[in-house]
């Protein structure tokens, strides 16, 4: 399954000497009960508080701790009090883990009978948080401001929704791609910049040839295949009309791409149909069941698509989250829906919780090789999201269209592929024409789990341009956006 540091984010409070050591012993104090207050909330990630700030000596230490300790991925900063912003220019300007500003403060509310210039003085986020963003938009600090009492679930929701996006960013440099073959020959969106890709988002992206991994495939034993195959069977159902030797060749495939994935520390991977010599099958199943347990995965060499469905898979802890593909539409006018699927690798992790994958074997009509086994189900149900990275020449585009996953009316008897069926936001007609003009690619990372603002998040952690296209996308006002973010992203 997917295997993720246990990371923490350090929780960092500023003040300032003015007010005396009670004050800053009392914001401490505070600090640890608002921390300990998060951490009960069942945050995915353990708060733990780091400091209470009050130069910039202090300040640029804990940046720089937090820089080079790889158990951190981010700070959550409060000013508890009045913080001079200039003590935090120094330590903001090397920092390089993302951070969210927590605008809260220690009270709910204002206690009207008792209330004096003491508590005044220890409750200043109202104006200290507001120096802290002054310095921030100064800086061009990308961080997510949250704001509300500390004890609100809207707040810890927030929080921990802000984190995945973080630990997907601080595991950018984590993410290595493995390219058997190179890009289906004349394809261009699946191509890019990749040395762009790795000092933008950390993410390495090596080619090897096919025969390279071949070398792997032909070392797997029979007993290796046979505990596979018992992991199958456990896990899916299998058509007894099924090619047995079929389902024995993708284990033995997906046993050999493990091994030369995992030897090289690599969790990604691309297949190309145009470059499979010395394999029997184009892998089918293989990639299905290693997408499941966490690798990223991309058709046709589109190597960008596989690194991001790696990060999105990081963000939803491995759950309904997979490569799709736009592939035809049903363009009824009672309802206007996109069929996406693949020729074989859609990640069963995006299936009907209520039906079971089945592994069936079919003739397939491009590579040259024999039927490969694969899996076959009907997709979930419920809200998504679709998203596509693209290489603009001069910067990297996110494009992100909301959808709406309905069920398949019909049974498709000789469409033996995984598929999910959605209407994309505001409608077919708006959405595909939104898509169209950012330039969307036709593979994407497709999650139920994943949303909008997590993946603005992380585009903003990676400082890269982020469209949305959702019910309330105007096709003029799309295109305004287009238009700014040339002039914004030069």
């Amino acid at each position: 399954m997917l295997k993720v540091k246990n990371y923490e984010f350090w929780f960092v409070t500023g003040s300032q000497p003015l007010y005396g050591p009670e004050v800053i012993d009392q914001v401490k104090e505070n600090s640890k009960k608002v921390v300990e207050g998060l951490n009960e909330s069942g945050l995915p990630y353990k708060i733990v508080f780091k400091t209470v700030t009050t130069d910039s000596e202090s300040v640029r230490k804990v940046c720089n701790e937090a820089n080079v300790d790889e158990n951190c991925a981010g700070i959550i900063t409060w000013m508890h009090t009045f913080s001079p912003a200039k003590n935090w220019i120094h330590g903001l300007s090397q920092l390089r883990k993302p951070m969210l500003h927590l605008h809260t403060q220690f009270n709910r509310e204002i206690p009207w009978d008792t209330i004096d210039m003491d508590f005044m003085n220890l409750n200043q986020a109202a104006h200290g948080d507001r120096e802290f963003g002054h310095i921030c938009a100064r800086l061009h600090m990308p961080r997510k401001i949250v704001v509300g009492y500390w004890k609100d679930a809207d707040v810890c929701e927030k929080i921990a929704k802000w984190m995945a996006p973080a630990i997907a960013f601080v595991e950018g440099t984590n993410i290595r791609v493995a390219r058997f073959g190179d890009n289906m020959r004349n394809v261009a969106v699946t191509d890019g910049d990749k040395i762009e890709a790795q000092i933008k988002f950390g993410w390495t992206v090596d080619y090897y040839p096919v025969g390279d991994l071949v070398e792997y495939i032909n070392k797997v034993t029979d007993t290796q295949i046979n505990e596979l195959m018992e992991e199958y069977k456990k896990l899916y159902n299998i058509d007894p009309a099924a090619d047995i030797e079929s389902i024995r060749e993708q284990a033995k495939i997906e046993i050999g791409m493990r091994t030369f994935l995992d030897e090289r520390n690599y969790n990604c991977f691309v297949t190309n149909f145009q470059a499979l010599n010395g394999m029997k099958q184009l892998p089918g199943l293989a990639a299905q069941h290693l997408m499941s347990e966490g690798y990223g995965f991309g058709a046709e060499g589109d190597w960008k698509t596989a690194a991001l469905v790696r990060a999105m898979k990081i963000m939803a802890d491995g759950k309904g989250t997979g490569l799709m593909e736009d592939y035809t539409y049903n363009l009824a006018k009672d309802g206007e829906t996109i069929l996406g699927a693949h020729m074989l690798e859609v990640c069963p992790t995006l299936s009907d919780e209520n039906c079971k994958p089945t592994i069936e074997v079919h003739p397939l009509g491009i590579g040259d090789k024999e039927p490969p086994a694969r899996l076959v189900f009907k997709g979930a149900k419920g809200h998504a999201v679709a998203a596509s990275l693209i290489d603009m020449g001069n910067r990297f585009r996110l494009i992100v269209n909301s959808v709406d996953a309905i069920d398949v009316p019909h049974d498709m008897p000789n469409l033996p592929v995984a598929s999910v069926l959605w209407k994309p936001q505001p409608s077919l007609k708006v959405g595909a024409e939104a898509w169209i003009l950012a330039g969307g690619a036709h593979h994407t990372s497709f999650s139920f789990v994943v949303d909008e603002q997590q993946l603005i998040d992380w585009a903003e952690m990676t400082g890269i341009e982020c469209v949305i296209i959702d019910n309330d996308t105007k096709i003029p006002e799309f295109k305004n956006t287009l238009r700014l973010g040339e002039l914004t992203w030069k």
